[in-house]
This record gives structure tokens, sequence and C-alpha cells, in this order.
């Protein structure tokens, strides 16, 4: 493994504003232009002020221009590969993250777990062929950030037992296990579970699903004993682009006429409605093996995503959520207690995510494990005041965390701040 001994001075790497900033600005309607005209009045009088072009192509990203985002990132690692971003007054512990390059989604979305903290992280961002930047920047804990996708895979494949070689503690260090959370490798983890139920994902081409849709192949053929309807979502999509719940043949030659992508996951549908027909969807979050409540979405739609689930619209829903969340480790946590204990012996890193339901038969229906999972806290204090508390406990779990890793270096046995 080839490494950067370059160390660099702190003040001299660039300092963006970051993605919590920006994405609470775009999240609750903010005017952007006099920020636009900063960040483009920046860039006119440097073309080489590669911090602006990143809070640009971060900003593009968050208005839905991925493509525009991800250009203005590559011109910006061009010029720099290492980039920090300041929370608070910056004093407490400095962070390494090691990310790729991509979208939001690509990493563990850090700037969001340290929003309120005075932590300074250092983004280095490995390209393909580029030196590990070891010392990029002088730091007391290290971060493994690459989140699982075909796109990174790679990267990980080359970041494996990091442990072994970095001079500082890492967190989610074991990147082997962060590949096995591709969706056609995580449900073999718990194929003999009685507790979890994770749907049988695999990866096929447009032709194999093509061949179902045309009737020239049984689906059984791809997805062994299984019939409609089957759930199908392009190969490394997230929230719910492109997914969709096929019934029959014939959908399935229209939702390929409306894609063109060429790889798609395809799983079996699990109905996994509530007595009262609704949908109930649950993320949570596993900080040194402990579980947190994310967010608990309501919907009468199989497909379910917060922002689109009416919890803004809804203060029923809102006053479940904040049951759920102040009776999360009385209920939930003991309803599934054995089902979370496997997560956690399955999936062992310091940091992952999870999103599940409930089956119709009380077990823990497992949709997706990663590390790039978003945990916010951009939903307004007064529409959601159990959701600040929350965020909070979970945000102090994360400092924690680091706190506890960093102090590994000094051989010290620091005890955790309680949450």
């Amino acid at each position: 493994m080839t490494i950067n001994g370059d160390d660099r001075d702190a003040a001299s790497i660039p300092t963006t504003i970051g993605l919590a900033d920006l994405a609470r600005m775009i999240y609750h309607g903010a005017d952007q232009s006099p920020l636009l005209a900063t960040l483009t009045s920046r860039l006119g009088a440097d073309p080489g002020d590669s911090a602006a072009l990143m809070d640009l192509a971060m900003v593009a990203q968050l208005n839905g221009d991925r493509e525009r985002g991800i250009s203005m990132q590559s011109r910006a690692l061009e010029i720099n590969h290492v980039f920090r971003c300041v929370h608070g007054s910056g004093a407490a512990l400095r962070v390494l993250a090691l990310f790729a390059p991509g979208d939001f989604m690509a990493n563990t979305p850090l700037d969001f777990l340290l929003d309120g903290s005075d932590v300074t992280v250092y983004y280095a961002y490995v390209t393909d062929g580029a030196t590990l930047p070891v010392a990029a920047v002088e730091h007391d804990v290290a971060f493994l950030g690459v989140a699982e996708s075909d796109a990174n895979r790679d990267l990980l494949e080359r970041l494996d037992h990091i442990n072994e070689f970095w001079p500082r503690p890492v967190i989610n260090a074991d990147a082997r296990t962060i590949i096995e959370l591709k969706r056609d490798l995580m449900w073999k983890l718990f194929q003999s579970s009685q507790s979890v139920v994770a749907p049988r994902n695999v990866c096929v081409t447009r032709a194999d699903l093509s061949s179902v849709a045309e009737g020239k192949a049984l689906l059984g053929q791809l997805l062994p004993s299984e019939r409609f309807p089957i759930i199908v979502r392009p190969l490394d999509s997230h929230a719910g682009q492109g997914l969709a719940k096929i019934d029959a043949a014939p959908m399935l030659r229209a939702y390929l006429a409306e894609s063109d992508h060429q790889v798609f996951y395809v799983a079996p549908f699990v109905d996994y409605r509530s007595a009262d027909g609704r949908f109930r969807k649950y993320r949570i979050v596993f900080i040194s093996g402990r579980a947190f409540i994310v967010h608990l979405a309501i919907s009468d739609d199989w497909m379910v995503h917060y922002l689109s689930a009416g919890m803004h619209d809804s203060a029923e829903k809102r006053e479940e959520e904040a049951e759920c969340m102040a009776r999360f480790d009385a209920d939930f946590g003991v309803r599934h207690r054995v089902a979370l204990d496997e997560l956690v012996a399955q999936v062992h890193l310091d940091y992952f995510a999870v999103d599940c339901a409930e089956t119709r038969d009380g077990r823990l229906l497992l949709f997706e494990a990663g590390t790039g999972m978003i945990v916010h806290s951009l939903d307004s204090g007064e529409g959601f005041p159990y959701k600040q508390v929350q965020m909070k406990k979970i945000f102090a779990a994360f400092l924690n965390l680091l706190r506890m890793t960093a102090d590994r270096r000094h051989g010290l046995a620091v005890p955790a701040l309680p949450v």
C-alpha cells in the first residue's frame, strides 16, 4: 500500500462551508442568491479556489443537479484533494476522513453527525491510483467514510486492513465488511436468522429482466423460489430513484421501457403493512454497538420515504414518532433485542445504519444496511422538538466514539460520557 508522507500545514488547507450548513439553508428554503454570488465571485477572482468549487458542487447536488455537482467536484479535486470543515470553535478533536469522489451518498455524511460540535474535519479524497494521504494533516483519529457502492468497491478493497498501517486509530476500518453490505451480499448474513428477515437480492442485467418480461425466461431463474410481486431498482440507486413494485410481466416490460439502466437489483416484495393498513419504516443507527432510532416514517404507500410520507403535514404521525423515540429502548429495543444484537454481530462496524420495518409476524424486516445513510438535525425545533432531543443523543454518542477511539493512541482507558 502506497501512502503519502507529505505533512501539510493545517492553515493552508482550503476550508469549505460544509454539507450540514448548506443543506440546512436549502432545506428551509433560504435565499441562495447571496451565497452563490459570493462563491462565484471568489471563483472569478481565483479560478484555483478549490473550496469555492467544492461548496458550489455541493449546492448543485443539494438542488438536484447531480451531474453539474460531480463535474465541479472533479475540477476541485484536480486542484486539491484535502479540504477542511470547522465545526464551532474547531478546538476539539481533529478527524481525518477518507472519502471517495462522488455525490454526498458516496460517503458517510459526517458533517451532519458533527453538527453543533467543535470538531475539525479534514476530508481527504482518494482518487483512482492516488497515494493514500496518511500524513495529509496531523489528526487525532481517522474515519473510513467510503460507503458501499459498485463505484467504490476497488477503493474499499485498497483500504482493507487500513488499521494495520495507519498511524492513528481508525473508525470503521473494516473495509471488507463495508463491501459485504452490498444488497446482493448482505441478505446472506441473515439467511439462517430466526429474528431478522433479509429478503434475497440478486443483481441482474437488463437482458435478464427483458427475458422474463417477454416470457422467454421464468422469474424463478433469476430469483429462486420466488414469484411476482417483486421489487426492482437500478444498481447503486438511492432514495427510491427507479424503485418499483412489479406485479406481473407486462408491468416489467413497461418499467424497462421507461428506464435506460443496464443493471438492476431484484428482490421479493414483502407486505409489511401494519394492522391499521399503514406502512412504517424505521431508520436506526448503531454507534459502538448501541442502537438509536433516527426516524419513523409512516405512510399509506409501500414505498416509504420520510420526506414524502406526510410527516410534516400530520400531527398524528409526529406524535407516534415522538412516542416511538421516547420509548425506543424499552419498547422496540426490547421487542427486537435478539435481532438488533444479530445486526451488531454480523455488521461489526463502529458506525452503521439500517432501514427496517416489522413483519406481520413480529420479526425485523431489513431493507438496507450501510454507512452512507443520512442522519441529520435539519427539522425545525418547532415542528419536531422531539427529534432535536434525539439527534443530540445520537451526536453525543458519535462524539464519544471519536473521543474514545482517539484516546487509544495514548493508551488511555477513558470512560464514555453520558448519552
